[in-house]
């Protein structure tokens, strides 16, 4: 009988203590039930902490760092990643929610295509977890110059084979942090490949760093610019692209 593959849950925290037990009972909900969850508690403030040593005294597959100097997500990431023992990531974020079959999908579609890199499409749920009747449908696999235009993947949504793509390392940036990690495998010739049904439900907050739509367009362009390298025209054409799909995506969820 096959070896059933080991998926390390990649989740950076940061005074969560409103929804990040919901987050880790979506982990412990799946139908698939070989994962380790790595949490990396980034110099939180309120009862974050004390929760989370709860959960983690109940189920030993969840592994809690905790970092006291506030250090950003991009380190809480890695830090987490360095730790893991499996060769998939799956990357959620401390106030998302998966759906109960999303490894079990994921897992299987990923080995069945024998591909490195998948994402999904994802429900949108208000601050309380109640749905809010709108999705964000991902239909198209994406290659580098494709996800340049669209920056559509969803962090939450991600898995990662690192047998086929290698190491993954997050790079420091505020808020496209996810979005800079997706480019540093695409452009290597690799593709993301879509689950079009939604398998998370995105947490929409006031309060999010990607609430904040001009800090978010801010940081993508820094992204093109600084790490992409890109002339001002080029990064322009781009960002550009991105504006418009960013209505568009609005516009259609």
């Amino acid at each position: 009988m096959e070896k059933q593959p080991l998926v390390s849950v990649i989740t950076p925290c940061h005074n969560m203590e409103k929804y990040v037990a919901e987050t880790v009972q979506s982990v412990r909900n799946q139908t698939y039930s070989y994962w380790e969850m790595l949490i990396v508690c980034d110099a939180s403030t309120d009862g974050t902490v004390d929760i989370l040593k709860s959960l983690a005294a109940q189920d030993e597959r969840i592994k809690l760092t905790i970092i006291n100097s506030h250090s950003g997500i991009a380190e809480a990431r890695n830090q987490a990643i360095k730790q893991a023992q499996g060769h998939y990531l799956a990357f959620l974020d401390a106030d998302d929610l998966w759906h109960p079959e999303k490894l079990e999908r994921q897992l299987h579609f990923m080995k069945e295509k024998h591909i490195g890199f998948s994402y999904s499409s994802y429900d949108l749920v208000n601050e309380n977890g109640v749905l809010l009747n709108k999705s964000v449908n991902a239909r198209k696999d994406m290659n580098y110059r494709s996800y340049l235009r669209n920056t559509i993947i969803g962090c939450s949504t991600v898995m990662i084979d690192t047998d086929i793509v290698g190491p993954v390392i997050v790079p420091d940036f505020r808020t496209s942090e996810d979005t800079a990690t997706w480019l540093n495998i695409l452009r290597q010739g690799y593709q993301a490949y879509v689950i079009p049904q939604p398998l998370v439900s995105y947490r929409i907050r006031s309060k999010s760093a990607s609430s904040n739509k001009l800090k978010a367009s801010h940081d993508l362009w820094t992204v093109y610019r600084r790490q992409e390298k890109m002339s001002f025209f080029k990064a322009l054409f781009y960002f550009c692209c991105y504006v418009f799909n960013a209505i568009k995506k609005r516009i259609l969820s």
